[in-house]
């Protein structure tokens, strides 16, 4: 029996054996180094055709194609469906430095900048379960793309993305360095379910140099991300008709030049269901402007300018050093088309809208402002526990300055010149309420903290401010408001000054 046992033993070993042998053939006959398709990492090598043939192996399979140490100069790739692309430490895809590598694409979606926005570093059309990841660079030698003599809209051209992924489902883009983009560093146009986490980025070589741009997707987590961008930073679009929601930012440290965070410009569609949270920004490494200002030009900036809809927005627990504004919200009416087919669009809605816990140092002097149009007032909106530390310097006669509608201007946190409050300047809100708001200015003010003009049903509370100006709180053509504040702090001469088309505006000293 003992002879029996020990062949039945050897039997079962053998074919553990067997078995484990078969499966790690499996398992390696799914990595595919590029290598093997004839790809040379010597940095003047063309591997265009290596790594596309790698990658259409591998989509046949499902598996990875993996990216080893060395310097791989490339043309558009294609990504394709069950392809993960692995670009090991030390690796480096190096976009060729010509427009002629780079053909046209097509998204497959109509949206605004189809005319010209056509080409990538790496393009996915319409394919499932791909990903980018590992600890390799992606560079996209955008400075080799000379677009200086060029007018508009011919400027935009021939400049392709460093990442384009449209009409894609189930896409991750995880710890990769994204270096030198020419125009955008990463359009994400109309997916789902998409996950970017602990990448790095550096996009300081062309013009419209923004980090990340979140464009009609859906189902959206973007975490861990460090960094620096001439033109804006994480940015939430809506080219076309296709809303941006179900989406969560958080984790991040991030440097623009522009805005670090922001919604719009385009905004057809709209944007819902968003969440930013626990994010430092902080001013750019990068001291020589594209755009913008050295340590940008805004913090927050939310902009609704080409209809759709902005609803159920949730930013908190930002610290923000350095831009001029650190806080920018904007509803206005450019209404700009997203296609020229398409009908014009209609005023815009910004609504239920929750920005807490913001400390913001290092501000300029033009000041904060949530603002919509005459006919198109901003709904909802919550300010609390926000502390904002601000240049100074401006001087009564801004006060008076009248601050024109500018509906149909490009949204920019400083489009208004210098605001007549120091601190928040708000015109056409329905239903405001601000709350544990500390202001403090580095020079002299002679400019009210509060400037609030045609708003209804508003409530500023708790109110702190070093900077104690002639008025605290100045409120014109507005009704049903409550002012609150200590009355050691603010003697009630100096909280309130108010016009005759005011009504039913209170004041409370605690």
């Amino acid at each position: 029996m003992s002879v029996i046992r020990k062949w039945k033993a050897g039997l079962f070993l053998t074919m553990l054996s067997l078995f484990q042998l078969m499966l790690a053939e499996s398992l390696w006959a799914q990595i595919y180094d590029i290598r093997n398709s004839g790809a040379v990492g010597d940095g003047t090598t063309d591997n265009t055709l290596f790594i596309q043939k790698a990658i259409d192996s591998c989509s046949v399979t499902g598996g990875t194609v993996y990216i080893p140490q060395g310097i791989y100069l490339t043309g558009t790739i294609v990504l394709k469906s069950n392809v993960t692309l692995h670009l090991s430490a030390g690796s480096t895809l190096l976009g060729q430095p010509a427009s002629r590598f780079y053909p046209y694409q097509n998204s497959g979606i109509p949206f605004y900048g189809e005319d010209w926005a056509k080409q990538a570093l790496i393009f996915c059309k319409n394919q499932k379960n791909v990903a980018i990841e590992g600890r390799g660079t992606i560079d996209g030698q955008g400075a080799a793309f000379v677009t200086t003599t060029l007018k508009k809209p011919d400027r935009y051209r021939d400049r392709p993305y460093l990442l384009w992924f449209a009409g894609c489902e189930n896409v991750s883009v995880t710890d990769v360095q994204l270096r030198n983009s020419a125009f955008w560093m990463q359009h994400y146009l109309g997916c789902k379910k998409v996950r970017i986490d602990g990448i790095s980025i550096w996009n300081h070589s062309n013009k419209n140099n923004d980090m990340m741009d979140i464009d009609g997707c859906s189902y959206v987590t973007v975490s861990n991300v460090t960094g620096d961008s001439d033109d804006d930073g994480i940015t939430i679009k809506s080219t076309s008709p296709l809303v941006s929601e179900h989406i969560t930012i958080t984790n991040c440290v991030l440097s623009s030049h522009c805005s670090a965070i922001k919604f719009g410009t385009e905004s057809v569609g709209g944007f819902r269901n968003i969440t930013i949270s626990n994010c430092v920004i902080k001013p750019s490494a990068q001291e020589k402007t594209i755009y913008g200002k050295p340590a940008g030009i805004g913090g927050l900036a939310m902009e609704m300018v080409d209809g759709g809809i902005m609803e159920q927005i949730t930013v908190s627990n930002l610290v923000i050093d350095g831009p001029e504004v650190p806080i920018f919200v904007r509803l206005g009416n450019r209404a700009r088309k997203y296609v020229a087919t398409a009908p014009t669009p209609p005023l815009g809605k910004m609504k239920n809208i929750n920005i807490s816990d913001i400390v913001a140092t290092n501000a300029g002097i033009t000041g904060c402002s949530v603002s919509g149009v005459g006919n198109a007032y901003v709904e909802n909106v919550s300010l609390r526990n926000i502390r904002v530390e601000f240049a100074g310097g401006g001087m009564a006669a801004d006060v008076s300055r009248k601050i024109e509608e500018l509906e149909d201007h490009y949204p920019e946190g400083t489009m208004f010149g210098k605001l007549p409050s120091y601190g928040f300047f708000i015109r056409h809100v329905k239903g405001l309420n601000m709350s544990g708001i500390s202001l403090s200015t580095k020079t002299p003010e002679q400019r009210p903290a509060f400037f609030i003009s045609d708003a209804e049903s508003f409530s500023i509370l708790d109110i702190a401010a070093k900077q104690v100006t002639p008025t605290l709180v100045m409120v014109e053509k507005s009704k049903n408001g409550i002012l609150a504040a200590k009355s050691y702090d603010f003697p009630s001469g100096n909280l309130l000054k108010k016009d005759a088309e005011s009504k039913n505006v209170k004041v409370r000293l605690e």
